[in-house]
């Protein structure tokens, strides 16, 4: 056979990733309460379905809305031969209107500098062709989505460099260690072309105030380089504080909107991760005329954009649905976080998101990476839990592990809590040592500084000052 590319050849997609261990697990024996009931709860997975009676009713009230229908297929010729990269006009006015609702109003966005993607995967990696070229660094926080190495660099070329936070104030980005990790990258050589932040933010399940947003922007002006923020989860928000979105914040600065860029999609808001929904909205012309371009590679369907244009444009419906998904996240949340309470365990106090970052440090008996790493397999093989260890969100202290709590039905809820409950009281019971394995090494560059630079194989806050006092953790009996 033939020589195949690099890239096809090279193990940079991250699938070998600790943060797959478990999903591995749970595609050989999943969990079903009478067919596998000894099988593996997926708790790594940030799914959303809470709500999907109530789109599941207004699907049956409007079949007019799908050109598959008797009502619509009128409409299917008209649909299904339109393959212009802009969108359908439609869609992109329902997508516009619908960001605005789920940041509470507060903020409007225009229609003609929506660009889609293939999801929010696609629009990362579409934002970074645009700001980005083979061997450029962005600047993320940590911990961060697993996952960004490959969306913003396996096929782009381009590194992450990891700002280190820590728990002492609730991994809190600050204005000192984004100077760090900036002034270091570039005595190493490495050319910072961005900052990317996620808010609320994926595994910490929290938001950002508005004095960190703004000195963020601040951070990203002086230093002349994009700020890219991730809000695929604005709609999420559970609990106060509200979300704040950096459409918002811009509006009261004096910035070069030129340099944000904002990533949004409709899987965790709305629960459609199969309809691949991803969108760029970016403040810079020359973005929106290049990614709507660039669109042409990762397209939402016709058929897609026609049904949700009906669906989000729906007040009455999307109003309702924004309502009743934040109640049941919260009330699931706090199910959640009650009855780990009756374990001992804490987590960090979240208000967002579809996840809590829970804390297990006590029952390392090592705190390590390859300490983290045995704990999490004992979840795995022996609880049957697929949770997802701190160490394949870069974060700088282990013992840390991401649950995913909205993908499941009440009944699957209690038989985790269970598990859960009966496998911390059999860890604390025994002294057993955790076996050691060899490390999981992604391909990075390792520098001379503690900010990592990594390839592409491989997310309430105070107001980012070095001088600023440190609160407590604001850990919580979960």
């Amino acid at each position: 056979m033939a020589a195949l590319s690099k890239m096809a050849t090279s193990d940079q997609h991250g699938e070998n990733s600790p943060y797959f261990y478990g999903w591995k697990a749970y595609d050989r024996n999943p969990y079903h309460p009478t067919q596998s009931p000894h099988g593996v709860i997926q708790m790594g997975l940030a799914e959303n379905p809470l709500c999907f009676d109530l789109i599941k009713d207004w699907i049956v009230k409007n079949p007019d809305a799908s050109i598959c229908t008797p009502e619509g297929v009128d409409k299917f010729k008209e649909i299904a031969i339109f393959q212009d990269y802009h969108g359908l006009q439609i869609f992109k006015q329902a997508v516009a209107k619908f960001m605005s609702k789920a940041r509470g109003g507060r903020v409007t966005f225009d229609p003609d500098r929506v660009v889609m993607a293939g999801g929010a995967t696609g629009a990362n990696e579409l934002i970074t062709f645009c700001i980005a070229d083979p061997g450029d660094a962005y600047l993320v926080p940590t911990p961060y989505y697993p996952a960004f190495g490959r969306d913003l660099g396996w096929r782009t070329g381009v590194k992450i460099v990891p700002v280190d936070c820590y728990s002492s104030n609730n991994f809190q980005v600050t204005r000192a260690s984004l100077e760090d990790a900036y002034e270091k990258a570039r005595k190493a050589n490495i050319n910072i072309k961005g900052l990317l932040i996620t808010n609320p933010s994926n595994p910490l399940g929290t938001t950002l105030e508005r004095d960190t947003l703004k000195a963020l922007v601040s951070f990203i002006n002086e230093t002349n380089i994009h700020l890219v923020v991730d809000e695929i989860y604005a709609a999420t928000v559970f609990n106060s504080p509200k979300f704040i979105s950096i459409a918002e914040v811009i509006e009261e600065m004096d910035c070069n909107r030129d340099n944000i860029h904002l990533i949004y999609s409709l899987s965790k808001d709305m629960g459609f991760p199969g309809f691949r929904v991803g969108i760029v909205y970016s403040y810079n012309d020359e973005v929106v005329n290049c990614g709507t371009k660039m669109s042409s590679f990762g397209l939402v369907s016709s058929q897609t954009q026609y049904l949700l244009a009906s669906m989000l444009s729906d007040d009455e419906f999307v109003d309702n649905f924004l309502a009743e998904s934040s109640k049941r996240l919260a009330k699931r949340y706090h199910t959640f976080t009650m009855g780990l309470d009756q374990a001992g365990i804490t987590c960090l106090r979240s208000n967002a998101g579809l996840f809590f970052w829970m804390n297990l440090r006590h029952l390392l008996k090592e705190r390590t990476e390859e300490g983290e790493m045995a704990l999490g397999r004992m979840i795995i093989n022996d609880a049957k839990l697929n949770v997802s260890p701190g160490s394949s969100f870069q974060c700088t202290e282990s013992g840390w592990y991401r649950v995913c709590f909205a993908n499941m039905d009440d009944e699957t809820v209690q038989v985790a809590l269970t598990r859960i409950r009966d496998f911390v009281r059999r860890a604390e019971e025994t002294s057993c040592e955790p076996p050691k394995k060899k490390r999981w090494k992604q391909n990075n560059l390792r520098l001379s500084f503690s900010s990592r630079i990594y390839e592409a194989s491989v997310m309430s806050p105070h107001k980012m000052s070095p001088h600023s006092p440190i609160p407590q953790s604001p850990l919580v009996r979960a």
